[in-house]
């Protein structure tokens, strides 16, 4: 009975944590092309004209940090079970990464508030173009902080639970590993200021942990977990 209540749960967690998989990582692409207007040149004036796009791509960030910060917390109970340390550390990066993307919405929502009293104004100053410089700085900032310190080493500490432990497929847990590490050089190289944010050096450096994370989050709402101890989830 007590086996059969354990089984159940951890499907219930695979499944769990493979639609807030989807969802963060399909929220997180998505808000990419609502949000171009910020890389315009005149990103004052196109923000505010842009306004609904905007807001929309600022809600759809917003629904990924959440469900990022989940996606540990809900692997907790079945990852301790095998390396617990590493599970609540996954959990509390996952935790400080939803943070820091929060952190960046709210900068994107100022910078909207920013940019319509901008195009209000009769005679703006050059206060309106600092204060939006600020606001951008901040918001990649705190978009690579979250990129590079919290999801890409909580990636790091799941994957090497998923894998030591065989809950999915070692060549699944493997390519999780590999496009953690190249979305790792990927947030090191902008925080350097080597590549952009949305180069192509970085689209393409990230786009194996995006499409990795889609397939694993198919693979738990289908097959669950695999138990090194038999039990299948």
């Amino acid at each position: 009975m007590q086996a059969g209540a354990r089984l159940s749960s951890t499907r219930r967690t695979a499944k769990i944590a493979g639609v807030l998989w989807i969802i963060a990582t399909a929220a997180s692409l998505a808000s990419t092309p609502f949000l171009g207007p910020i890389n315009d040149p005149n990103y004052l004036t196109t923000v505010s004209a842009n306004g609904n796009q905007i807001a929309t791509g600022i809600l759809l960030a917003f629904i990924a940090a959440i469900a990022s910060a989940t996606i540990a917390v809900s692997l907790f109970p079945v990852l301790r079970r095998y390396n617990e340390s590493l599970a609540l550390g996954a959990v509390g990066l996952r935790l400080i990464e939803g943070v820091f993307y929060v952190v960046g919405v709210v900068c994107l929502l100022s910078l909207l508030i920013l940019s319509q009293t901008f195009v209000k104004t009769a005679s703006p100053d050059a206060s309106f173009q600092t204060a939006g410089t600020v606001l951008l700085a901040a918001y990649h900032s705190s978009t690579n902080v979250a990129s590079l310190l919290a999801f890409c080493l909580g990636a790091l500490s799941y994957y090497y639970i998923f894998y030591k432990a065989r809950l999915v497929p070692r060549w699944l847990s493997g390519w999780g590993l590999l496009g953690a590490a190249m979305l790792l050089i990927a947030g090191l190289l902008g925080l350097f200021g080597v590549i952009g944010p949305m180069s192509t050096p970085q689209v393409v450096l990230a786009l194996p942990i995006a499409v990795q994370e889609m397939v694993i989050a198919v693979w738990l709402i289908v097959k669950g977990f695999r138990n090194v101890t038999g039990e299948a989830a």
